[in-house]
């Protein structure tokens, strides 16, 4: 079994924004690539005058055959963060003022089934198997790494720092 690891991405924001929208935006993410949604950890802590402080750990995951499993771990950390009632068009809209830090990283495990463990005939075959597919696993390592791209535009764009497009869409031929 063996992992790789693809560059760490993150965003720093400091302003408004609709926090349950957020989370609604990475869960829909996630269904519509076929991952699967666990929230690892949550931490509210006593709030200051400023606003309160809240760690969060997300993970998506997705076993892509089997012997490829993607993993995205979201860690997440905000600061100040108090509800504020913003005027929006007419309608009073319940909005999120802070500053908040989100780090991703994206793991590639093989042999997640541990089909190749458990002694030095099923460890060989798993280094052959390995080798002979190598190419294929490649293909792997971008489709997550453009994913995790993708991922990361739309945490840029729901947070309004950059523009409606990225210069990644499209790239894997889908919608």
């Amino acid at each position: 079994m063996g992992t790789m690891q693809a560059p760490l991405r993150t965003i720093r924001y400091q302003g408004l924004f609709n926090f349950d929208g957020l989370y609604a935006a990475m869960i829909d993410w996630a269904k519509n690539y076929g991952y699967m949604w666990h929230e690892i950890d949550y931490k509210h802590k006593v709030p200051s005058p400023k606003g309160a402080e809240q760690e969060w750990k997300w993970q998506m995951t997705k076993a892509v055959n089997d012997y490829i499993h993607f993993n995205i771990l979201l860690t997440g950390h905000g600061w100040d963060l108090s509800e504020v009632m913003v005027d929006v068009d007419g309608k009073k809209k319940p909005l999120t003022s802070g500053r908040i830090y989100i780090k991703m990283e994206g793991t590639i495990t093989y042999d997640w089934q541990k089909k190749f463990t458990g002694g030095p005939f099923p460890e060989l075959l798993g280094k052959i198997y390995t080798r002979l597919h190598d190419r294929d696993l490649s293909n792997y390592w971008d489709t997550l790494h453009y994913r995790m791209y993708n991922l990361h535009a739309i945490l840029k764009k729901y947070f309004d720092m950059q523009t409606a497009t990225h210069p990644y869409k499209g790239y894997l031929k889908e919608n």
